[in-house]
């Protein structure tokens, strides 16, 4: 399967995703408050943490080798099955410090609910990497979109029966549940009576730098959340958690279209680092001028954005996300670097990237904690985001790749020029829809989006940038066709 259709394919459930769990989104901030998703998002920082023991590296490490027997697989699902309920007894023994650490005895239930949800996501390591190395991309597609319905729903109604809290809560745990179900009954791993340890020792080493590479990519990601809900309160957290969130939607549900399917294809290609060089160049571009027009609109239309989606309840996490947005075309494109490193089979110069980024992240976010509020963090952590595509790409290029590094930047030159021209337009087009009077909301963003995109097709025109766009998505015709 080629990357274009399999990206096809994913952009077809996640896109559909997208529309779903902001509808859901939109409904549950009107329901719950700032406090009850803090409360969530603190204790999911830490079920994140526990989740990233459950993987160890070994679901990519599944996808990379392909030597790996249906044996080997069996023994895998039997080992993380044994490491599932091991890792869910911990968390539960866990939240008992973690309530006191936070002097709310409410993180006790809440931790002993999430720890099913941490189970089920362990169980379901083996079953969803068969699912992509065998490129079944069409029942993930599927299984994403029907569960997502389902889990929404179930958070919806529980809101309504005014669970608080709690129906974030149910709403992951039906998530996970389900997720593993689908998995298993496609691809039905089996249980062997004693593990025999080939199978992990042939992915060991891969797996077991990934594996660093996580947790520390989940420390640099996690500390601000951890550090403004002990030092600001979890009300202070909800608002830039929610802020955080959205700042990622277009990273999420842009970058991880193609990422998810990016590993299976071009690890039959590990050999051959041309070949994936020039497709990821491809990927790059695209990314990139998606990029140069969400950037700034996210910038300038942040007031609409959050008081469209989430009511005015919600207005003081505009500045939080005004400032984390000046790092969205820098994650667009960062975020799949992680697949290139994996499919090139160097976990070892991945993990290399996480710690240098995360020294400099964590820096960032304990000067913004000193400055005592949140939209000091959000500043901070918009910058170090844009700091991290200089170091990832020093490392992918020149360590990886063996490639110029002088020579990658200069073929996004364009872009870089396209993005001043987007910020310079969209100070212009502020003061002219402020001008405008409008009062309502959905209209003033409608206006906005509308001249900020004719600004945007013009400028691909004129700087003759479309052609890669077209480039990606023209079919290459057959022989047949040619003659």
């Amino acid at each position: 399967m080629s990357i274009k259709k399999a990206a096809l394919i994913s952009a077809v459930s996640k896109y559909s995703t997208i529309l779903l769990n902001l509808v859901f989104s939109a409904i549950l901030a009107r329901l719950l408050s700032p406090e009850d998703y803090g409360i969530v998002a603190v204790t999911v920082v830490f079920t994140t943490f526990f989740a990233l023991f459950s993987d160890m590296g070994i679901g990519s490490g599944i996808i990379q080798n392909k030597d790996l027997s249906q044996k080997d697989i069996d023994n895998i699902f039997t080992f993380s099955i044994i490491f599932a309920f091991v890792l869910c007894v911990a968390f539960i023994l866990f939240s008992f410090p973690m309530s006191r650490f936070y002097k709310d005895e409410v993180y006790i239930p809440v931790g002993i609910l999430l720890s099913i949800s941490l189970l089920f996501s362990t169980l379901n390591m083996v079953p969803n990497a068969i699912l992509l190395k065998q490129k079944k991309f069409v029942s993930v597609g599927l299984r994403t979109v029907i569960i997502c319905i389902v889990s929404g729903i179930v958070g919806i109604v529980f809101a309504c029966l005014g669970l608080k809290f709690y129906a974030l809560v149910f709403q992951t745990i039906i998530n996970s549940v389900c997720v593993f179900l689908w998995n298993y009954l496609s691809t039905k791993p089996k249980v062997v009576k004693k593990i025999n340890w080939n199978g992990i020792s042939k992915i060991k080493n891969f797996s077991l730098y990934l594996f660093a590479f996580n947790i520390i990519n989940y420390f640099s990601r996690n500390t601000d959340n951890l550090l403004i809900s002990k030092f600001m309160g979890t009300s202070a957290l909800g608002y830039y958690d929610k802020a955080y969130k959205l700042m990622c939607y277009p990273t999420q549900n842009l970058t991880h279209v193609i990422t998810p399917v990016l590993h299976p294809i071009l690890s039959e290609h590990q050999n051959d680092k041309m070949y994936i060089y020039e497709k990821y160049l491809e990927i790059v571009k695209l990314l990139s001028l998606c990029g140069i027009f969400i950037m700034p609109f996210c910038f300038f239309a942040s007031d609409e954005i959050i008081l469209l989606l989430f009511g005015e309840k919600w207005i003081f996490a505009v500045p939080s996300f005004k400032f984390l947005s000046i790092s969205i075309w820098a994650q667009l494109i960062t975020s799949s670097s992680g697949s290139i490193f994996q499919s090139l089979g160097d976990s070892k110069k991945m993990f290399t990237c996480g710690w240098v980024n995360a020294l400099i992240t964590v820096a960032a976010i304990i000067l913004g904690i000193l400055e005592g509020d949140i939209v000091s963090v959000a500043r901070n952590v918009g910058v170090v985001l844009n700091v991290h595509f200089i170091t990832t790409y020093i490392i992918l290029i020149s360590g990886g790749f063996k490639m110029s590094y002088i020579k990658f930047i200069k073929f996004l030159f364009p872009d870089f020029f396209l993005i001043i021209f987007m910020f310079f337009s969209g100070t212009l087009i502020n003061v002219l829809v402020g001008k405008l009077l409008i009062e309502n909301i959905f209209l003033k963003c409608c206006v906005r989006f509308f001249m900020m995109f004719t600004v945007y097709v013009c400028s691909l025109f004129f700087s003759k940038q479309y052609k890669y766009l077209t480039k990606f998505f023209r079919r290459k015709r057959t022989k047949t066709e040619k003659k």
